[in-house]
């Protein structure tokens, strides 16, 4: 069984072979349907080199260890199955370059279905998986490439992530190493090699930050995790306050360290607002999550009291299967027995995991600082988006969830989080030249799951 993809990609072949040969290519090409783990260092594209996976298929998880043979600088690759759940499997990749700036990038990959005869009637499913897969890589490497060129000519740079292990904080990570840049996560245990020590309560050494360009801050306690009590709150609250000013304070403690602090805030900071549309400009809502929100943007205050360059993302509903809200979603979607949440009238600011990390990547390299919200310029409400993940996973959407069923299970969070009607403009991203690759919500899904109707 052998299928084929070949894509014209605007961009070099030796720079595809390179992003390809970069710490986290691989989790830059795995759709985020699909949970994979590189459990081994791939290091360089050299031939005899092994790199070993752990994918996961329902309940079961599976060993993937993989062989680089073939291998020719700027021009492709081979990688064999050595270890896996297929009787055999080859993957050509190959770079021809069509000009000095276009290059058509093909995977030809040559497989047996395991099970001998009786694997034959799984073919049609595992072939249509391919194909979703070698789609989804494509697109994402065209357009990662396409971000990379951007800042080719600025110096690459060193950034310490809090949350670097998160679903953002991950992500973020990968475009940046696939760019050259160094990523240097920040972990509140004993730091392993290339690893920074901190603290949200204890602080911080300020030495520590020597050599970093920019930190971005994503951690913090999980806001939708259960009806809040006054522990969970304080909580909620400590994650973040404490949190971002431990990081600003070492900021601006650090004579030799970063200049740039790109801080995580929410659509929260604006409360329950109807369909009010809200620009980083509008005043902040009323309640527990803007006056938290509030408080942790002011926490950012020591490093640009210091005359660092700090900037808030505001995040809106980020969307990826591999994790957050709809992660939560789509069990029930999938069996059929999704709907609206309430009367589905509340607006949902929304915006996929890729637009997030490249508008992160955009503050990072770009003279920005102030409050930006991260929200697709066309949010949706409820109704509106529970049809449409319906659409995409060819499945009804007939089950309503009262709001009394979630103010049972959910308490406060209810009506603070869950029903809360957020109608963001990204005003201020779309006027510093920010390219969204997902402005509508049918194609993000279509790319996040994998459903394009043709793949």
């Amino acid at each position: 069984m052998q299928i084929d993809r070949v894509t014209e990609i605007l961009s070099p072949a030796d720079a595809i072979f390179a992003w390809h040969e970069r710490p986290g290519a691989l989790e830059r090409l795995t759709p985020p349907w699909q949970p994979v783990e590189v459990t081994s260092d791939p290091g360089p594209l050299e031939a005899g080199r092994t790199v070993a996976l752990r994918i996961k298929v329902g309940p079961v998880a599976l060993r993937w260890i993989a062989r680089y043979e073939s291998v020719s600088p700027g021009a492709g690759f081979v990688d064999i199955q050595e270890r896996g759940p297929f009787d055999r499997w080859r993957h050509t990749h190959r770079f021809d370059a069509l000009d000095p700036n276009r290059t058509a990038v093909s995977d030809m990959i040559d497989f047996e279905a395991p099970g001998g005869p009786l694997g034959s009637l799984a073919e049609p499913a595992i072939r249509q998986r391919i194909r979703r897969l070698l789609r989804y890589r494509h697109d994402v490497m065209a357009a990662d490439l396409a971000w990379h060129a951007r800042y080719a000519s600025l110096p690459r740079q060193t950034v310490a992530i809090t949350g670097a292990s998160g679903l953002v904080g991950a992500a973020l990570s990968a475009l940046l190493t696939t760019g050259g840049h160094r990523v240097r996560p920040m972990v509140r245990r004993a730091p392993g090699p290339g690893e920074i020590a901190w603290d949200p309560k204890r602080g911080m050494n300020p030495a520590d930050l020597e050599g970093v360009d920019a930190v971005v801050h994503l951690a913090g306690e999980a806001i939708v995790s259960g009806r809040w009590t006054a522990e969970q709150k304080r909580r909620i609250r400590d994650s973040r306050v404490a949190g971002t000013g431990t990081i600003a304070d070492a900021i601006a403690r650090a004579p030799n360290g970063p200049r740039v602090l790109v801080s995580a805030s929410a659509m929260g900071i604006y409360g329950d607002r109807g369909d009010e549309i809200l620009d980083d400009d509008a005043a902040p809502g009323q309640g527990f999550l803007p006056e938290v929100a509030g408080q942790w943007e002011a926490a950012t205050a020591p490093a640009a009291h210091a005359g660092d360059r700090v900037a808030q993302a505001r995040f809106g509903l980020i969307l990826s299967p591999a994790g957050g809200l709809l992660q939560r979603m789509l069990p029930p979607f999938r069996l059929g027995i999704g709907g609206p949440l309430g009367n589905g009238s509340q607006w949902m600011s929304w915006i996929s995991i890729d637009d997030c990390i490249t508008g992160l990547g955009h503050l990072l390299f770009n003279p920005l600082q102030g409050a930006f919200n991260f929200g697709s310029p066309e949010p949706v409400t409820n109704r509106d988006f529970t049809r449409t993940l319906g659409r995409v996973l060819r499945r009804p959407t007939l089950f309503p969830v009262p709001k009394t069923a979630l103010r049972l299970v959910f308490g406060e969070l209810a009506d603070a989080g869950i029903l809360a009607s957020t109608r963001m403009a990204p005003t201020r991203l779309l006027a510093s030249d920010f390219s969204f690759r997902h402005r509508e919500l049918e194609p993000a899904l279509r790319h996040l799951l994998g459903r394009h109707r043709h793949a």
